[in-house]
C-alpha cells in the first residue's frame, strides 16, 4: 500500500492506495556498496512521502528492503510477538535485529550495508525484485540457481490457502 499525501489548508489527509511493486530487475553495485533504484519504482516510493528505506535479511540468504512506512507496521508485528517462544525470538533477532534504515539519495541510490551484502553474497551483480509492498535483493547468481531449482521442483505441494485461488 501506498500513502498519497492531499493538502488541505493545515490539515494533511493520508488516503491510503494499494500499490504493488513487481517485476525484476538485474542491477550492479558500486565500489561503495551502493545500488540504484530502478527507474520504474521511484515514483511509486515517492508516494511514501519519506527517501527512508529499511533493508533487513531474509531466510532465503536474500535482502528485503521495505518502505519505512511499511515496515514499521511489520516491526510491530514482530515484537509483539511473544518474547518467550523460541521461533518468536529468532524472528526478532533476525529481522528486527539485521534491519538497517537506509536513505535514499538525491541520485535514487542506496547504501546497503556491508553487513548485509556480506550476509546475502551480494558483491557485484544483484537481482532486484519487486514483491508487492517489498523488494527482494539477491545474489544475481545465487538468485538464478533458487529460481531453477524452484522450477524444477517435482514434489510442489499446495497449502490450504493456495488451493483456493486461481491463477
Amino acid at each position: 500500500s501506498c500513502l498519497l499525501v492531499v493538502k488541505s489548508g493545515i490539515k494533511r489527509l493520508i488516503l491510503l492506495i494499494n500499490i504493488m511493486f513487481r517485476g525484476l530487475n538485474k542491477i550492479s553495485l558500486d565500489t561503495k556498496g551502493r545500488i540504484s533504484i530502478p527507474t520504474k519504482y521511484r515514483p511509486e516510493l515517492a508516494k511514501y512521502g519519506s527517501n527512508k528505506l529499511i533493508c533487513t535479511i531474509d531466510i532465503d540468504q536474500c535482502l528485503l528492503l521495505y518502505p519505512k512506512k511499511i515496515w514499521l507496521k511489520i516491526e510491530k508485528t514482530i515484537m509483539d510477538l511473544p518474547s518467550l517462544d523460541p521461533s518468536s525470538r529468532m524472528l526478532q533477532r533476525l529481522m528486527v535485529g539485521h534491519a538497517s534504515e537506509i536513505v535514499l539519495d538525491s541520485h535514487n541510490r542506496i547504501l546497503v550495508p556491508i553487513e548485509l551484502r556480506e550476509f546475502s553474497g551480494i558483491k557485484k551483480s544483484a537481482m532486484f525484485i519487486g514483491q508487492g509492498q517489498r523488494f527482494e535483493i539477491w545474489n544475481y547468481q545465487s538468485w538464478n540457481q533458487s529460481r531453477d531449482a524452484w522450477l524444477k521442483k517435482s514434489n510442489f505441494t499446495l497449502t490450504e490457502q493456495l488451493r483456493d485461488i486461481s491463477i
